[in-house]
């Protein structure tokens, strides 16, 4: 029986990151949710080899620590001239986002080959162990010589989106959600957790 209809499901959202929060509070807006930030002080050992793998670990420890859904992503920029890197490791690369930008673009140097990808994996697990959705999204661009815009967080200012001509962060929110890799990636999502929120 539907209890969504008198009372909204708790989802946590996976990640210690207020700017990845704020994005999904955007995303998950329509939806008959009540969003929840983690645990304060929760840190999961993302030991994963890819996107799909951390989002897993992330979803299931939260789901389990709060006892509520949990809905996490991973997601990083894979770059072509640096073999994929800085990939898994995007969020470690340094110690915040102007360190890990500078690090990025000191070690693509002059490249002539800037193409790289954003990929977002997400996925929403239950307090008992169960994956309950798994999806993964992607956007195509390049990395640019110098940092662009103000808005987002991470890569974005350096990351110019397919052929748009803009950076993640030069562009508003609903760009953003329309051309980004996390919101193709729930845009996937969406439709399944709909069909859930209705069992």
């Amino acid at each position: 029986m539907s209890s969504t209809d008198v009372c909204p499901r708790i989802l946590v959202i996976a990640s210690g990151n207020a700017g990845k929060v704020r994005e999904f509070r955007n995303l998950l807006a329509y939806l008959p949710l009540q969003l929840q930030s983690q645990p304060e002080g929760l840190q999961v050992d993302e030991t994963g080899t890819t996107f799909a793998a951390n989002a897993r670990l992330k979803a299931l420890a939260v789901a389990r620590c709060s006892g509520q859904w949990a809905l996490a992503d991973d997601s990083g920029l894979s770059v072509t001239a640096l073999g994929g890197a800085p990939g898994v490791h995007s969020a470690r690369y340094a110690a915040s986002d102007p360190e890990r930008i500078a690090r990025l673009l000191r070690e693509l140097g002059d490249a002539d080959d800037r193409s790289a990808q954003f990929c977002a994996a997400l996925c929403v697990a239950a307090p008992d162990g169960e994956v309950l959705l798994e999806v993964e999204g992607r956007c195509n661009g390049w990395i640019t010589t110098a940092p662009r815009g103000d808005g987002g967080f991470g890569y974005d200012p350096v990351f110019e989106v397919g052929d748009t001509s803009v950076t993640f962060a030069e562009m508003t929110l609903e760009q953003k959600r329309l051309e980004g890799h996390r919101g193709r990636a729930f845009a996937l999502l969406e439709p399944q957790l709909q069909k859930l929120l209705l069992l």
